[in-house]
């Protein structure tokens, strides 16, 4: 992989805490929602969530959001809610603060560890890519390296994500439309959460609200 546009979650994952939903739509609409199974609008900093400070990374409630900030190129910082399911749905308003735009950010699924788990990612200069970390070693799914896509808002701003894990069907959709689906066996089962990385040495700081889970 190059210092580009691969994948690189280097495991310098700083794992927050440990332990979703959608139905099958093979339409560009993500599907209506059904129960919520956990939600959490990071107003309360006991709900759960890791406050994190590290040399490579930070992870804090801050102000009725969470933040996560990375310091340096390649660093990532994983945060997980505590839950654990199989056939998910998350969503996540992600915010991106002014400043470096190559960086990575978005949800997880299926989260056994550090070294394993599935990832829906999208950057603030408009790329996007599904991929997994199995046993430490980290790939992208079906594409050698994160893509365009003119669906992605580049810069500040919010993203509406939405990921779902049903199955081998791993789908990524950003404010309401859908950027790209894989198919993937390996992780059945685990937690949820957050992840953010950067490409920079400047790093990335993303502020997340209104993290929800759904029934599939």
């Amino acid at each position: 992989m190059s210092d580009s546009r691969m994948i690189r979650l280097i495991l310098v994952l700083l794992v927050l805490s440990l332990a979703a939903c959608q139905t099958s739509n093979p339409s560009n609409e993500p599907p209506d929602k059904p129960a919520t199974l956990f939600k959490d609008d990071f107003s309360d900093p006991l709900s759960g969530w890791v406050q994190l400070d590290q040399a490579g990374g930070q992870a804090n409630y801050a102000d009725g959001v969470y933040q996560m900030r990375v310091f340096g190129a390649n660093n990532n910082v994983l945060a997980v809610s505590g839950q654990r399911y199989s056939d998910v749905r998350i969503e996540v308003d992600a915010i991106k603060v002014p400043g470096e735009r190559d960086n990575r950010f978005g949800l997880a699924c299926r989260v056994a560890d550090a070294g394993n788990l599935y990832v829906f990612l999208i950057s603030s200069d408009g790329f996007y890519g599904i991929g997994k970390i199995i046993g430490n070693q980290p790939q992208l799914i079906g594409m050698d390296a994160l893509l365009p896509s003119e669906k992605i808002p580049q810069g500040s701003g919010i993203n509406h994500l939405e990921a779902i894990c049903q199955g081998s069907r791993l789908v990524l959709y950003v404010n309401g439309e859908k950027i790209h689906e894989v198919q993937d066996t390996d992780l059945v089962a685990g937690d949820v959460g957050l992840v953010v990385g950067a490409y920079s040495p400047q790093g990335t700081e993303i502020l997340f609200d209104n993290f929800e889970v759904y029934a599939p």
